[in-house]
């Protein structure tokens, strides 16, 4: 089972798509002049062909209200243009460990993306967090203009506050090896920064990279990272969402994110608890998105600032992913609910909340008789019950050894 990831520019004459033998299905990433609108995944016989009058029917029925939102957009902009006020400088912080071949994939889209950067300055850094060999260092030195930085502290968290400290730019734009950025990515943060001054962070929209496994497919189908096609923006509080901003998920991934660098600075940046590694590989994401807004400063989902994330290529690899979600998520409501008395009423009422919620997907998968949701709906539950019995406290006892012995 695999899709075939197709890349449709809708502004100019449209070319029929043909199946492979082991394609069974096409992943449709719309673009109107250039602009990412829609992404769609179509089941389609194995070896088919989806014609161009199926592509214009397609079109019609799923693409034409984001086309004539992008041609509304162009037509404001034509006649209000916005005056070329400067924009800050950029730090890009990649943070990896022992995958010199991905991060080398990312740096080539980075060459591509920053040909005509409209920022003051735009810096590239490295941090190699405690990798095992020399390999991370040589992908870096293949490239021109990247700084290396390394972090013997083994954690995620430690590797972006490493970045933090290392950094000149006003704005840090934070990218996991694993993603690689779409043609417009600085051109989207650019537009979201002269269009929002002032604002604490910037998330942005994630598309699979490929869609050649069932895991891959099934993780997309459930809605993967997806956040949607328009530009959100996220305050302090909300009148819709009496759990906000508890909820920071909702905001982005933290695979692609960008925070004013004086900011996280002055919030102590990342927790250095969270996003420890293999026992903990979350959580940190969500409680810098909730720390900005508690901030009071607001944040905003850029679609245009997108890129393409490598999804878990196996099954078991996608079930341990669910349960690192649920023990992330409750590990960042039990700091969140000891530091900020202020929220401890939502924090109390966002667990039984999750709980009630997963239970509900429980129960639908138990219904429905669908195997692997039923397994990755056990495992986001059980990572959540073990997340909440204490991991937030065993991860601090972790990174106080891990700091010991790098002082």
């Amino acid at each position: 089972m695999s899709y075939k990831l197709i890349d449709i520019e809708l502004s100019k004459p449209l070319e029929p798509i043909e199946l492979a033998a082991g394609q069974t299905g096409v992943g449709l990433i719309a673009r109107w002049q250039g602009r990412l609108i829609a992404f769609e995944m179509i089941e389609q016989p194995a070896g088919s062909t989806l014609t161009v009058e199926n592509l214009r029917v397609l079109a019609d029925e799923r693409f034409a209200q984001r086309i004539l939102v992008a041609k509304m957009e162009e037509e404001l902009t034509a006649r209000s243009p916005v005056k070329d006020a400067p924009l800050p400088s950029l730090s890009i912080a990649i943070c990896t460990k022992d995958r010199a071949q991905r991060l080398s994939r990312l740096l080539r889209s980075l060459d591509r993306a920053r040909t005509e950067a409209a920022f003051r300055f735009v810096e590239i850094i490295v941090v190699d967090n405690a990798s095992v060999d020399s390999t991370t260092r040589e992908a870096v030195e293949s490239f021109q203009d990247i700084r290396y930085v390394f972090e013997p502290k083994a954690g995620l968290d430690f590797a972006r506050n490493a970045a933090l400290h290392a950094a000149w730019g006003d704005i840090i734009a934070y990218l996991d090896d694993d993603v690689v950025v779409d043609c417009n990515w600085l051109a989207g943060l650019a537009k979201a920064c002269r269009d929002n001054p002032g604002v604490g962070g910037f998330t942005g929209l994630v598309l699979p990279f490929r869609l050649d496994t069932e895991a891959q497919i099934f993780f997309e189908r459930r809605g993967g990272f997806g956040r949607g096609f328009a530009r959100r923006e996220f305050h302090k509080a909300r009148f819709d969402n009496p759990l906000h901003p508890v909820g920071a998920g909702i905001l982005g991934a933290g695979c692609n994110m960008a925070f004013d660098r004086s900011l996280l600075l002055e919030l102590g940046g990342f927790d250095e608890a969270l996003d420890t590694g293999a026992p903990l590989p979350g959580g940190g994401d969500l409680d810098i998105f909730y720390r900005v807004l508690r901030s009071g400063r607001p944040m905003i989902y850029e679609p245009e600032y997108a890129v393409y994330h490598e999804h878990r290529e196996t099954i078991p690899q996608l079930r341990r992913q669910y349960w690192t979600w649920g023990l992330g998520m409750m590990a960042f409501l039990v700091k969140s609910y000891r530091t900020d008395d202020e929220m401890r009423a939502r924090h109390r009422a966002m667990v039984r909340w999750w709980f009630f919620d997963q239970l509900k997907a429980l129960a639908r998968a138990v219904t429905r008789l669908r195997g692997h949701e039923l397994r990755f709906s056990i495992a986001e539950l059980w990572g959540g019950i073990y997340g909440l019995a204490g991991e937030y406290d065993r991860s601090r006892a972790r990174i106080r050894s891990i700091r010991e012995r790098n002082p």
